[in-house]
């Protein structure tokens, strides 16, 4: 599992998964949520503009990871 240092009080999935380099561009961030692919906390999450706080973990296929 990965880890992802927070610098402030949240970051929006889409961001979360583009600083993670899970996708190439904005574009593919949503899609991917939009279609299901992303699990927020264990719980498949379709919402683009989630707010991942610390302690939260977000999945993306075979990766994880885990927002310090």
């Amino acid at each position: 599992m990965q880890t992802f240092v927070l610098e402030g009080e949240f970051i929006p999935m889409i961001q979360l998964l583009k600083a993670m380099n899970w996708v190439e561009h904005g574009a593919m961030a949503q899609h991917v949520v939009t279609e299901g692919l992303v699990k927020y906390n264990g719980v498949v999450d379709y919402r683009k503009r989630l707010k991942v706080r610390r302690g939260d973990i977000v999945e993306l296929e075979d990766m994880k990871v885990q927002v310090l």
